[in-house]
Parts: C-alpha cells; structure tokens; sequence
C-alpha cells in the first residue's frame, strides 16, 4: 500500500524550502510528503528573486488550480498543510473535495471573515497602499518582514529568516481577499458549509500580525453549521514565523499529532 500523501503550500513571500525541516518530520513519520511552490516560484530562493516577473498577476483561482493539478497526478487525496495564504488554499481545496484533510495555519482571510485589525492593515500596506501592485509582485522589506512575521522573535533572527527563505510575492491574493465580502464571486470564497469534507484543523498565532488571532477564530466560526470536523489549536506567544522560526517543532508536532489521529499514516 502507498503511504499516505502530504502536501505543503506555502504563503505569500516566503518559499516552499521553509517547509524542508517539515517534510523530514512526517516523512520520518511514515507519510510522503512533498512541498511544491506557487506557479512561477524558481527551484531555489534566488531564481525566484531573480525572475519576480514570473509571479506577477498570480491570484487565489491560479494558484488554487496549481495545486489542483498537482493533486490530480498523485494517486490518491493528499493532507494538505498550509501556512498564511496557503492555508487559504488548503480550505479550498478541501472544500472541493480535492484533500482527505487539511491544516490552516494562521491561514489567509477567506470571505465571510469581517474582523480587520490595525496589525493586518499594516502588514499588507506594502501591498495594498499601491493599486498597482495587483499586477506587480512585490518584495518586503527586512524592516516589514519584522513587523508582519518575525515580530515575536528577536532581530537577529528575523533578519537570518529574511535572508534565507523571503522571495517577491504576487500582490493580486491581497487585493482579491481585501474586496472578498464585496464579491459574490470572491476566488477568496471556501465552501464552509460542505458537510462530506475531511477534518480540518486551524492553527492560531496569538501575537501572529499579518493575520491576527481573530481573524483566525472567525474563519474557525464560519464552519459552525457543517457538521465535519473542524478544530482549532492556539499559540499564544507566537508570530506569523511560526512554521519556521526556531519554535516551528512545537508546532509541527502539534500538527503532525492531528494528522495521525484523523488520518493515520498508511
């Protein structure tokens, strides 16, 4: 029998060699689990810092449909596990049916969230402060990686983070999840109501500013009428670095941990 699959989608500004130390942990576990990048994203780091142009214009339906594709080449439904905006993809793609089960971490703000904090404002000004950037992709600055991620580690680390893992990100998902209450047809829009789903998991940075603890807490209550299970686990004292920072074991065990339980690995 194949061992049961796991997929990794990483967020905005950050590539999918983050999820390295993750990928060794379920693998050790017994799942096979691979980490793909966002449609243009280079093989490494600075190919993608090389070739910003490849991201741009990217939004939530191309990248959704990227990873549908690579779902439908494996040989069965994966766990999909996704950080910041990929945990937005990872709703959706559970949602459609696409995954036996899902993790959203600290996930983009999908339609129907109304909370708006101060700190998520300010953590996608970069972006959303330019109209323009919709069609641009768009690089933080060290200073702007500190704020929105590394804001509950020290300096020294947030800057090492910036260095090793940043890449430009497609500015279009922000726009598309800032106009998503507006839009009846929001490609930020998860089918929360789906009640044959998979379990879903949803995990909560308390000091997380890119996407605040409560902005979290009210996608987990948007899927209160499905009968499917959908749980939420917090971390009080940590940021939106959380997958990767020093403290990214605490984490992923927790994740791994659920994953067993709802599907264990084959």
């Amino acid at each position: 029998m194949s061992r049961t699959r796991v997929v990794f989608v990483h967020g905005l500004w950050i590539h999918s060699s983050s999820w390295s130390p993750w990928v060794d942990l379920f693998r050790e576990a017994g799942y096979d689990p691979i980490a793909p990048g966002w449609p243009g994203d280079g093989a490494t780091v600075a190919e993608t810092r090389a070739n910003p142009e490849r991201l741009a214009g990217k939004g939530i339906a191309e990248v959704t449909d990227h990873y549908a594709g690579i779902i439908a080449g494996l040989e069965q439904p994966p766990v999909v596990i996704g950080h910041s905006f990929g945990g937005l993809i990872a709703q959706k793609l559970l949602g459609q049916g696409l995954a036996r089960a899902a993790v959203a971490i600290d996930p983009g703000q999908i339609k129907g969230v109304k909370p708006l904090p101060f700190a998520q404002l300010r953590s996608g000004f970069p972006v959303l402060g330019k109209p323009g950037n919709a069609k641009r992709a768009v690089s933080l600055t060290a200073k702007q990686f500190r704020y929105g991620f590394g804001n509950a580690i020290d300096a020294a680390e947030s800057d090492a983070l910036y260095e090793q893992f940043t890449i430009p990100g497609p500015g279009r998902p922000l726009f598309e999840a800032a106009a998503a209450n507006f839009r009846s047809s929001s490609p930020a829009k998860v089918d929360v109501a789906n009640a044959t789903r998979g379990p879903l998991l949803f995990v909560s940075g308390g000091r997380d500013h890119t996407v605040p603890d409560v902005v979290t807490r009210a996608a987990y209550k948007l899927y209160a009428k499905s009968p499917a299970v959908t749980e939420l686990r917090q971390f009080p004292d940590r940021g939106h670095s959380l997958v990767l920072d020093h403290g990214w074991r605490e984490v992923a065990d927790v994740v791994r941990e659920w994953v067993e339980t709802k599907v264990p690995a084959s």
